[in-house]
Order: C-alpha cells, then structure tokens, then sequence
C-alpha cells in the first residue's frame, strides 16, 4: 500500500521537476543540469537511447506522464462522499469531504481517520486521496475524511494558517459528530508532506479548545488518539535541518519563503521568522502526554550534502529518527519505516491508523 502511494509522490515530483525546470528563458547550464537529473532518475526517457536528454525528449516524457497520471487518478476516484465539500469556514478552501462507514456493531460509533493532503503548503487537494485507502477504512468499520486548508499563496495564508484551519476543521467534525455517527474519542490524522507536518502539529500542540467560548465549534477538542506521516518533517527550521544534516550550508527550501511570508530583507536566521520556525516545528511542542506516531518514507537514510534536491532531504527519514529519538526519551511510541529501516510492529501505516482506532479500550 505505502510502496504504491510513494511511487504515486515519485512520478508528481518527476512532473514537478520536468514542468518547472525547461524553460526555454533559462540559461542553456541549467536547463542541460535539470535534462542530466531527470535522465538520471529516468532513463526510460531517453526514447533514442544516445545516452542524452533532449528537451524534446523530456516535454514527450513529461506529456505521457500526465497522460498516466489522469487515466491513474480516475481509476483511483473514490467512490462519492456521503458529504461532499462541507464548509467549516468561508474560504473555499475551508472545505473537507466525509465517508461515513457503517458500524462494525449495531448501535455503536464509527472512529474516524482524517487525511490531511501535502504539497508544500502551496498546492494539492482533498481530491488526491486514492480509493482504495478510503475503501480500506471504510472495511474495517472506520469513517474517513479528506480535507483542504488555505495554501500559502504566495504568502497571503502564511503559517500557522495550515495548522488552524486543519484544527478548525477537525472541531467542526467533532461539533456535528452525533449526527454523523461518529466517536469523538477516536480520531486519528494522517498525510503526506505538509500534511504530515500538519498532522504532528495537530498531535504535539495544546488542546485549542475554549471552553468559555459563545461559539460551539470552538468548544471542541483538538486532541488526536495518533498521527501517521508519509515523508513528514518534524521541524520546518532551517537552522535545525542545517544541524541534523550537518551541512551547515544547505540551501533554505523554496516553500520557506511564502510559508513565513519572508521578506526581501530577511532570512531565516531573521529574529521573526526563527520564532515562527520555532512554532511551526513538531518536535518543539511534544510532551509526555502526546499521541503515539508511524512515519513512512519512500526513501534511504542516506548522506546529505549541499548539492542534495530539496525535494530528498525535506522528506529525508532522518526528521523521522530524530524525532522518534525524542519520543522514545518520553516512552512514546514512534515507528520509523524506510527502505532501509526495518519495523515489522504493523503491516504499514494504515494498519497502525486502523488499529489504534479500533483498539478496544480498557
């Protein structure tokens, strides 16, 4: 299951990389750089087989990809939400959509997992949620919801945007969970990337629940019963990626800019923008009393340098080692799976979701 939604992350980079990177406007050195990356990550691209990439050949790539990807994308759609695009704010993107399963036991509630999208705070839509996730939660008795929150754009919905609307939204849920059959005490998170992000943020931070407060969603918890990551980041402070990957010299990822809403003058060691690095970050919020954690990546624990893509250290396991470090100094349960780090404790993430939830109590 994860093996198969990596290689789906795999192939949107390839795009991504592709699409943003042959500009014709560029200076011919960067775009033969780009054209040697991707010949390298895929070889199958050079159709002619003389051992050089021709932008040509890379636009064919590139288009056939797409191709891929569309016909891929229907195939997975889901099957329709019992709600679609419910509102929890007045910003279009303030929406979610819910599955509701059928109890396993008549009479009783539904737990409910959450899935929260990646895209580096920028891009991305509950819309990418593959049908046989949702399908295998739905099985097992487990409701589902897949939710969009303000992207940054451009720095107008900077941090910590994401992570209260992800918070709005879950109360929201949890506000309306008797008419949607659902057990309050049981929700979960999970998502790739940003989301990843967004969901440990979620697990580690203060219950944002006002007990005082004329509004009822308000009055809701934000507390989880677990997290689950695909490629996830527990800190988003480049002075802490620096020290982790000792390279003192690494380049600030490019989602850092609008993520803070970084002016021309500052940087990330700029006094604010180390504050909201600080807050942002995970692993600065975890407790004793926080939620257990499954981190997936798709890729080794290898060596990174200052030449390394951004798109491999930002999704690195080693944000995950590290913070399973912390969490096992705080006798919390983290598990760390990658191509070269073994855990057998579950079959894969989803199993970890399915059986925290279902897990009987007492």
């Amino acid at each position: 299951m994860f093996l198969k939604h990596s290689i789906q992350i795999a192939v949107f980079s390839a795009v991504a990389i592709i699409a943003g990177s042959l500009n014709a406007q560029q200076p011919r050195a960067n775009r033969d750089d780009r054209l040697k990356e991707i010949l390298k990550r895929y070889p199958k691209a050079d159709t002619n087989g003389d051992g050089v990439l021709s932008r040509e050949e890379a636009v064919t790539f590139n288009q056939k990809r797409l191709k891929r990807l569309d016909e891929q994308k229907k195939r997975n759609k889901p099957t329709t939400p019992s709600h679609a695009n419910v509102q929890y704010g007045d910003h279009k993107q303030q929406a979610f959509d819910l599955w509701l399963a059928k109890s396993k036991e008549k009479g009783s509630l539904t737990p409910l997992c959450i899935y929260i999208h990646g895209g580096g705070f920028r891009g991305g839509d509950k819309g990418g949620i593959r049908k046989s996730i949702v399908e295998r939660f739905l099985n097992e008795g487990i409701s589902f919801a897949s939710i969009n929150y303000r992207l940054t754009n451009g720095g107008e919905f900077p941090y910590p945007i994401a992570m209260h609307d992800s918070a709005r939204c879950l109360q929201l849920i949890r506000s309306r969970a008797a008419e949607w059959n659902i057990d309050s005490k049981k929700i979960v998170c999970y998502g790739g990337s940003a989301g990843a992000g967004i969901s440990l943020w979620l697990a580690f931070n203060d219950d944002r629940a006002d007990a005082n407060s004329d509004d009822p969603v308000a009055r809701q918890s934000t507390r989880i019963l677990a997290a689950g990551t695909l490629g996830g980041q527990s800190t988003y402070d480049m002075r802490v990626f620096r020290k982790w990957f000792g390279v003192p010299d690494l380049p600030p990822h490019s989602a850092l800019v609008d993520f803070y809403a970084m002016q021309e003058s500052e940087t990330v060691d700029t006094p604010r923008v180390v504050k909201l690095a600080e807050e942002a970050s995970a692993i600065t919020h975890l407790t004793r009393d926080d939620p257990p954690v499954y981190m997936s990546y798709n890729r080794p624990n290898s060596k990174v340098t200052i030449e390394t893509n951004q798109s491999i250290w930002v999704h690195h396991p080693l944000l995950g080692l590290k913070l399973q470090e912390a969490m096992r100094k705080l006798n919390i349960e983290c598990i760390v799976k990658a191509p070269d780090i073994e855990d057998d404790s579950y079959e894969d993430l989803y199993d970890f979701l399915i059986k925290k939830l279902t897990k009987k109590e007492g």
